[in-house]
């Protein structure tokens, strides 16, 4: 019995050596074992369940043609809540079927009522051009699935908008192209039976919000056109995935969480890199500039792009067919660069069987890739998470994660990419030199026997909801009812966009009052995508989203593409364009800024004596102001580059704490080391906020100071990468105790004595992680332990 997607890739090579001895050959490399912990995730056997008796027949034979022969119970229960008419979120594992269960009632529907159409969203390009192939390998007479998104040619867009009733697209294109263009959608829309939102779980912070009200506009049109449709999601496994859901579609959702699929055992490995000589370089032969991992000059452990890699060559080299993410574009483009290298080393030619696979790649390359995946030309594959979600890939023999993911959701759906047709699979986590990755290395109780984490969205921040309000405005003038519609806030924000001159209030509605439409970015980047272009060609090699375009390309920075590295010549903001050069330089360059924060306001406080716990608005200005050159074989910094780029200005939500000056002191922290510690504390506390909220450490910021001027006392900041803020320190104040606590472990618990990646140093800091104090950062966290509540 099969139920996961009909477009599943073929499994390629015979199968390689069982997980377990896999595992212990790879531990075997080295003189030390760097494995601290390995699970075993017990094989399940599925629990079947009758076809639903509306299903009808060509639909079932369809899909038994595709190796379906029943469905599983948790299909089956959301099949029949979602054709009952109740909007349904199924929240199950990876490759247990859920495209099945909003499969089945859709396309029953399409078939019995030749009039209905279905709306398919997912949040990537891959995802969808891979349920468009699992739709259009059933075959089924008069459903006519349509990708309509970017990548859709000018001259198939009018007969996809009239004659397809399966219309697969995402959160982006309908924002942008389908509710803008709503008259010319009318007919498809009016006619509109069910809405699918696919691994609505990665529908988080700014941009979860987004979208959001993306589907509040969407209903809002659907009611228009006299349409009601049900909203059917499929999530991972999740936290309350029914609130979520709800928060997501503004609509009453049911849950179904209980995984009746058979699963393939795993063993589950995590892996340590192993501590260096002192004096040693973690990242060489790993050009430094590529990791998007680390900025500090000493690495106390083997870079953990750089174990990958070799981990990689050896499951290929053993004929394991392996799936490695990478959290960094630049890091996957290392990863298989150092692999194909090894392997060629090894056997010629062995090397062009593993590639590189990240967003900003050029739609030829991705398709060239996910070709290449499907047809088993590639044994080995190095990708960001745009593989997560994307291409079905199961049936791989292992899956190598380089980092903690941000959440343990991430971290299942990645390690669930591998089981080839129910058989026993290896995942292994590989640890950054980082506080959370050490922690969880060594507390594996932080993954395996914990739930994962809930979604974590805002829909009433007013950075999100104005501007929606807005383009909802320009879709049809906004009534009363529509500000029930879109919720907590509306009304505020109709306020505030009528004084600011955007809506015009008149007896009938809220009235758009400018010829074009405002420019809304979903997925909160910072700006629109800034091209990377070849100057002596013109050539596009890809792009890099605003929000990171200072740090990445700025003028003299390397930037790689498809293993080749180019020096960025200039970037021109203006123009969103940044010309580069072709060059292999014998150095890295590592952007930094410098940070200003001011409270705004303060929603809520817990007054512990001489401690103070916050949580307000702030105002965050940045600016990246130079960079350094440093050599890659030994991390020496050559020099040190001024930048004159534009500063930024955030207003977001942050969590602070304060201290007493005689409460540290009292510590046995002096003054003249109160700003190390406050500073390595901070490092330490942005690095574990992940294990807490639904995020990583690049989604959130963080300042210490040993005098703030509104606080008037020795303050740590950590706040929200994004405008209005993205909930993560609401989740960081809710659950203060527990995460300082955990930070406080981390930083006790690591081996090292000053301080080091995997404790206090950070990847990111504008200051060159100077000054910390890890033992002053301990004292600093106990006097905060010992007087905030639980």
């Amino acid at each position: 019995m099969e139920s996961s997607s009909a477009a599943t890739v073929s499994a390629g090579p015979g199968p390689g050596p069982a997980p377990a001895d896999l595992l212990r050959r790879l531990r075997a490399r080295g003189a030390a074992d760097p494995v601290t912990h390995v699970e075993r995730v017990p094989a399940r056997a599925g629990v079947p369940a009758p076809w639903p008796s509306w299903a009808p027949a060509e639909l079932r034979a369809a899909f038994t043609r595709r190796g379906v022969v029943a469905p599983w119970q948790h299909q089956a229960e959301a099949a029949n809540l979602a054709y009952e008419g109740q909007h349904v979120v199924v929240a199950t594992g990876t490759a247990s079927g859920k495209s099945l269960a909003y499969q089945l009632p859709a396309l029953a529907t399409v078939l019995a009522d030749p009039r209905a159409t279905v709306l398919y969203l997912a949040p990537t390009k891959a995802l969808a051009a891979d349920q468009l192939r699992a739709v259009a390998a059933l075959e089924l007479e008069g459903v006519r699935p349509a990708c309509y998104d970017g990548d859709t040619p000018r001259t198939e867009r009018e007969w996809i908008r009239r004659h397809s009733r399966f219309v697969l697209t995402n959160p982006d294109m309908l924002h942008h192209g389908i509710l803008p263009g709503h008259a010319q959608w009318s007919g498809f829309l009016r006619r509109l039976a069910y809405v699918v939102i696919d691994e609505c779980h990665t529908y988080r912070g700014v941009f979860g919000s987004h979208v959001a009200h993306v589907l509040r506009r969407l209903r809002r049109q659907c009611a228009r056109f006299g349409a009601t449709p049900v909203f059917v999601l499929a999530s991972a496994t999740s936290g309350d995935p029914a609130t979520a859901a709800g928060r997501l579609t503004g609509l009453p959702v049911t849950a179904v969480t209980e995984d009746a699929s058979p699963r393939g055992g795993v063993t589950f490995a995590l892996w340590e890199p192993p501590l260096l000589p002192p004096g040693s370089s973690a990242s060489s032969p790993v050009p430094p500039q590529a990791t998007g991992e680390h900025d500090e000059l000493h690495q106390v452990r083997r870079s953990a792009l750089r174990e990958t890699a070799d981990l990689l060559a050896d499951t290929v080299a053993e004929g394991v067919r392996t799936l490695a993410f990478v959290r960094s574009r630049k890091g996957a483009e290392v990863v298989a660069a150092n692999a194909r290298r090894a392997l060629d080393d090894a056997v010629p030619g062995l090397g062009d069987r593993v590639a590189a696979y990240r967003g900003g790649y050029l739609r030829e390359e991705r398709r060239e890739l996910e070709r290449a995946l499907l047809h088993g030309d590639l044994l080995g594959l190095a990708s960001t998470n745009a593989l997560e979600l994307g291409v079905d890939l199961i049936g791989l023999d292992a899956v190598l994660i380089c980092g903690y993911p941000g959440t343990r959701a991430s971290l299942w759906q990645q390690a669930g990419r591998a089981g080839r047709s129910g058989q026993e699979a290896l995942a292994v986590l590989v640890a950054r030199d980082d506080p959370l990755d050490t922690y969880l290395v060594h507390h594996p109780e932080a993954i395996f026997g914990a739930p994962v984490e809930a979604t974590v969205l805002d829909p009433a921040n007013p950075y999100v909801l104005a501007p929606q309000l807005a383009c909802a405005a320009v879709e049809a003038p906004l009534t009363p009812a529509d500000l029930v519609l879109f919720g907590e806030g509306a009304k505020e924000a109709v306020d505030e966009l009528v004084a600011a001159g955007a809506l015009r209030q008149r007896p009938t509605g809220w009235y758009w009052r400018h010829r074009e439409r405002p420019e809304v970015d979903l997925r909160g980047e910072g700006g629109a995508p800034v091209a990377v272009v070849e100057s002596s060609t013109g050539r596009l090699l890809g792009t890099v989203d605003g929000g990171s375009s200072h740090f990445l390309l700025h003028s003299g920075a390397v930037y790689l593409h498809q293993g080749v590295s180019y020096v960025v010549d200039q970037l021109d903001l203006a123009d969103g364009c940044a010309l580069v050069r072709a060059e292999e330089p014998d150095w890295s360059t590592h952007a930094r800024d410098v940070t200003d924060l001011s409270v705004v306001s303060v929603r809520s406080y817990v007054d512990a004596g001489p401690v103070g716990m916050f949580l307000g608005e702030v105002d965050v200005t940045s600016q990246v102001v130079s960079y350094q050159r440093r050599r890659i074989a030994t991390g020496e910094v050559i020099d040190t580059r001024p930048l004159d780029l534009p500063s930024r200005e955030l207003r977001t939500v942050a969590v602070w704490f304060t201290l007493s000056p005689q409460s540290l002191a009292l510590a046995g922290v002096q003054p003249a080391d109160v700003p190390g510690a406050l500073h390595a504390a901070e490092h330490a506390a942005i690095g574990l906020l992940p294990l807490m909220a639904t995020c990583d450490r690049w989604d959130i910021g963080g300042l210490s100071t040993a005098l703030h001027p509104d606080t008037e006392a020795p303050t740590v900041f950590v706040y929200d990468g994004h405008p209005g803020g993205a909930g993560f320190a609401e989740r960081a104040y809710g659950t203060a105790a527990a995460w300082l606590r955990a930070t406080r472990d981390a930083i006790a618990e690591c081996g090292c004595e000053t301080g080091c990646p995997s404790c206090v140093q950070s990847p990111k800091c504008g200051n060159g992680n100077n000054p910390l104090s890890k033992p002053d950062a301990i004292r600093v966290l106990d006097v905060v332990l010992a007087n905030l509540p639980d």
